[in-house]
């Protein structure tokens, strides 16, 4: 019921060169993939509107890492939500762990910036997850249920919003929670959708799990029932290790 999404965010890494890995991966981006996974990925701004139109015709969606929750105006260095999609972006990642702890976003900023991503007609990609010391006090759930409560716009149907899953403690650092863990937090993540969305709408949300997502552990994590995919990080530069990712998928 759930189509699988892998989305690659590139974080603060690529130049032009970059891009090379991006036509690799349109070449493993078979039509028979396509049939059975969608695929993003994020670049940084600065290739955002290049990536767009070189990925035009792949069936390779290009998405932006972040935007400023108001219309354009005096807000020097920051980009609007209606640039991004003028320069091809189809969805844009809010509420990442990174901009939440180096720029201090909160639940209400990540939500506005969802908003401003919906009134686009784009994909917002909510970010969620607790920190190491959250999950050792036995507060990872509550945590990210609020974190869920704050951040998803009020009436978002399933194909306006992902939620990505994070645990903090898990990105970059080649730590993982266990298959149990993960499965445990995305069911409690969709009962909380069905709290503030609906039911039909929770139950058709895609729910991706990101944190050290590997070709060597994204066959397990991708097979939990309440797993929907997968936003990659490191390994999402390179095509080898990303399409071996969206295989697993």
């Amino acid at each position: 019921m759930r189509k699988p999404l892998v989305a690659g965010n590139w974080k603060m890494n690529g130049v032009r060169a970059s891009l090379t890995e991006l036509n690799e991966m349109a070449k493993g981006y078979t039509p028979a993939l396509r049939a059975k996974v969608d695929m993003l990925i994020a670049p940084p701004a600065t290739l955002l509107y290049v990536a767009a139109a070189g990925a035009t015709g792949t069936g390779i969606a290009i998405g932006a890492q972040d935007c400023h929750a108001k219309a354009p105006g005096a807000h020097t260095g920051d980009l609007s939500a209606s640039q991004l999609f003028d320069c091809g972006a189809k969805a844009v990642i809010v509420g990442h762990s990174e901009r939440r702890a180096d720029h201090g976003e909160t639940d209400a900023d990540v939500k506005a910036k969802a908003e401003a991503t919906l009134a686009q007609g784009m994909v917002a990609i909510i970010c969620v997850g607790e920190t190491r010391a959250q999950r050792e006090a036995g507060k990872a759930l509550s945590v990210v249920a609020k974190q869920v409560k704050g951040s998803v716009p009020a009436g978002a149907t399933a194909d306006q919003i992902v939620v990505a899953y994070e645990p903090v403690w898990a990105i970059g650092t080649g730590l993982t929670p266990t298959l149990a863990d993960i499965q445990e937090v995305h069911a409690d993540i969709r009962k909380t959708l069905a709290r503030l969305l609906g039911k039909e709408t929770a139950a058709k949300t895609r729910i991706l799990y990101g944190g050290s997502v590997k070709p060597n552990n994204a066959k397990e994590i991708l097979g939990l029932a309440d797993v929907d995919g997968a936003l990659v990080g490191g390994a999402s530069l390179k095509a080898v290790d990303f399409m071996a990712i969206v295989e697993a998928a």
